[in-house]
């Protein structure tokens, strides 16, 4: 982008800048940057291609955000202070002087290391701001103001930015500073009370559910803003809660409670009013899931069990009395699943149409078919010889799907380019940085165990 404010796919004007963000007047159109309806898609770039993104988060929330709009092709600049994102040091297993846990969240981004601390580090980071169309910030509320570059006296230099901030609670309310974790908003949302056996003891989600809501929950938001940037030529400030996130996927558990005042509980491995969407054990001890919803199902989910007739039990003719009757029905359909291995019941059912799957491990998953087929397993390599293999982007876009992916950034790695090529720095300016550890170039970052 080379300094200048750019409107995603605008249909309006936009205004030059200069490195410090300030603009001149300067009208440029990007209408003639459209591609023809009939261009070839190999020459169609992605969806945010001419985006830039500040990211000064670090650990999982953000920087999974911030990777969302890499895969969607916006150029994501991720700034890190001395020791490098946490993220990097977390175990068990290692790519290099990287954990799996970073190197799953942060492909196609670039690294900057710098001392925000600092006068040089913070300036530093002010200017990549004015020269960014999105800054994306995940630390706890204050601390952006402390450092010298908050959202307020950024988009009163440039009042095109769209800022981000992610945090436990938001940025106002009694739990605005309380720090703040996956494990403590899902217990705090209500979502962790929903969630393990009947008659056992609450349990997280197997997904760190709370901190992923929220990274999404705020690419949403920026793809919104950025939409009514294009419109108005105005930015905006957002404001992510990871418990409002968390509070809002309880989505109809909330509204059960909410109309009947009833507190709903535990939803173990069934669900609360049929009686046929549940897990049963196979032959060998593997979990299926069956979704057998519409009498059809039921039908043919009897038919391919085989054992009593369940059809016309007048205990379960309905959908409605199964539900009622659901304690004297599971015995007999868990009984019948003991039969035969999980593979076998899979195929069988399917070619009922009876819904059915295997609950997969991890492994399975990574060779499952349609995983594979959807191209859902990347490979990844960096220049140095590192090689990982890690899920991929789910967003398919027939026309403007990023072709390939970089390798996540070593700490500092393109420190040195970054201050050359936005903020217009001289070698002997970036040299000064380095020496009074304002900034620092990959072999210098301190590496964290």
């Amino acid at each position: 982008m080379n300094g200048i404010f750019q409107l995603a796919g605008s249909r309006h004007a936009a205004c030059a800048a200069s490195p410090d963000g300030k603009g001149d007047g300067t009208m440029q159109s990007r209408s003639a940057q459209k591609p023809a309806k009939d261009a070839p898609v190999a020459e169609q770039k992605p969806a945010l291609a001419g985006i830039r993104v500040l990211d000064l988060t670090q650990v999982l929330s953000g920087p999974f955000c911030t990777q969302m709009l890499a895969d969607l092709g916006a150029e994501v600049i991720k700034v890190e202070g001395p020791t490098g994102d946490i993220a990097r040091s977390m175990p068990p297993s290692f790519i290099g002087n990287d954990s799996t846990y970073y190197v799953a969240i942060n492909r196609n981004k670039r690294s900057v290391v710098l001392d925000m601390k600092t006068a040089a580090g913070s300036d530093a980071v002010r200017r990549l701001a004015l020269v960014s169309d999105i800054v994306i910030e995940n630390f706890r509320p204050g601390v952006c103001d402390r450092l010298g570059f908050s959202a307020e006296k950024l988009r009163e230099e440039k009042p095109s930015l769209i800022w981000c901030s992610i945090s436990g609670f938001g940025q106002h309310g009694p739990y605005r500073d309380k720090p703040a974790y996956d494990m403590i908003v899902q217990a705090l949302s209500g979502g962790m009370s929903l969630t393990g056996e009947r008659d056992g003891t609450s349990v997280r989600a197997g997904i760190p559910i709370g901190d992923l809501a929220a990274g999404m929950y705020a690419s949403t938001a920026i793809l919104a803003a950025l939409h009514r940037r294009e419109v108005t030529g105005r930015g905006e400030t957002i404001d992510i809660s990871m418990l409002d996130c968390q509070a809002a996927l309880l989505s109809y558990q909330a509204s059960f409670y909410l109309a009947s005042g009833q507190v709903p509980g535990r939803q173990g491995r069934e669900h609360d009013s049929i009686a046929t969407y549940r897990t049963f054990k196979a032959k060998d001890g593997i979990e299926l899931v069956i979704a057998a919803l519409t009498e059809r199902m039921w039908t043919s989910l009897c038919d391919v069990l085989g054992g009593p007739d369940l059809v016309n039990d007048s205990r379960f003719l309905t959908a409605h009395q199964r539900s009622i009757n659901r304690n004297q029905l599971w015995p007999i359909l868990e009984d019948l699943f003991l039969a035969r291995n999980a593979d076998e019941w899979r195929q069988a059912l399917d070619a009922q149409g009876v819904p059915v799957a295997i609950v997969n491990t991890v492994d399975r998953v990574a060779v499952d078919p349609q995983i594979r087929h959807r191209g859902m397993v990347l490979d990844l390599a960096s220049e140095d010889g590192r090689q990982a293999q890690v899920m991929g982007d789910p967003i398919f876009m027939k026309e403007s799907r990023r072709s390939s992916h970089t390798f996540p950034p070593a700490a500092g790695e393109h420190t040195e380019a970054i201050l050359r090529e936005l903020l217009g720095m001289n070698a002997d300016e970036i040299d000064a940085m380095i020496a009074s550890k304002s900034a620092f170039v990959r072999e210098k970052v301190t590496q964290t165990t």
